[in-house]
């Protein structure tokens, strides 16, 4: 790194509350290698001032797959992801999104990958209120197991104990169908009259690469594109670590090489 590179680096208050210690080595490290300066938000608002007010400075998050999400999303509404490149030491209880993107385990690891590692170019899938998704996207969002008895009372759990000690057990319900149509660049991979299981969407080699999947007995119907529409009744969907809808309808548009990520030189020379 360039002895005149300066950081920006912007540490995330859920990190600093569920790991203090890696937040602590990870200035160690980054405020030994390079001119740092260091913020400390205590809300959203707080956040989004901190990467607008970069200046020059190269911006560095520390916080977990949320707070790369956030800062992601807001350097692209800024319109600066297409020339800049950000960093991340992941420090939290959800970074794979993190990992799997290439980003180092460890504080210090990652801290050294920000100082020494290259700037790899990755694709961006962008939705029309400007919504990001950097890793996975799936719909619909899956009812976790067990989410129906959230709200029970101890006397309706006792009740279903009670009945199922008198008599079998009910069968596994089946999984939940949808009517979802889904368009790939304009070609019409499903439509309404059909029931759809699920569908995902993930960014990969220039394209988004879609998987509609109808059931056990179909094959599922894919598809490589640069724009992928959804619409039907009411959905859900997962985008990274996030739930958005209900919504009817939603175009994600992909673009290639559209966000700079620095990640270890090894990686990047061996293509991730």
């Amino acid at each position: 790194m360039s002895a005149h590179d300066q950081l920006l680096v912007v540490i995330d208050p859920v990190a600093r509350r569920s790991d203090g210690e890696s937040v602590r080595i990870a200035k160690d490290v980054l405020c030994g290698g390079a001119e740092a300066k260091i913020c400390l938000p205590e809300s959203p608002e707080e956040f989004a001032r901190a990467l607008a007010r970069r200046g020059s400075r190269r911006p560095v998050v520390v916080g977990d797959d949320r707070a790369l999400l956030r800062a992601v999303a807001l350097l692209h509404r800024d319109r600066w992801l297409g020339d800049g490149a950000l960093a991340l030491v992941p420090v939290g209880t959800s970074v794979e999104l993190a990992h799997a993107l290439g980003v180092p385990r460890g504080a210090v690891a990652a801290a050294r990958a920000v100082l020494d590692g290259t700037v790899q170019r990755l694709d961006l899938l962008v939705d029309e209120s400007d919504g990001v998704v950097l890793g996975d996207l799936s719909i619909p969002v899956a009812r976790a197991a067990g989410a129906a008895a959230n709200g029970a009372t101890v006397w309706g759990t006792c009740r279903s104990l009670v009945r199922t000690l008198v008599r079998p057990a009910p069968p596994v319900p089946a999984m939940r169908t949808h009517r979802l149509r889904v368009e790939a660049d304009g070609v019409l991979l499903t439509d309404l009259d059909r029931l759809v299981e699920d569908v995902t969407v993930r960014a990969g080699g220039g394209r988004a690469e879609v998987v509609v999947r109808h059931g056990a007995d179909m094959e599922p119907v894919t598809a490589r594109a640069l724009t992928v529409t959804v619409s039907g009744a009411d959905f859900r969907y997962r985008a990274d670590a996030m739930i958005t809808g209900p919504v009817r309808t939603r175009t994600w548009t992909l673009r290639p090489g559209a966000w700079g990520l620095t990640l270890p030189s090894a990686a990047v020379a061996s293509g991730g």
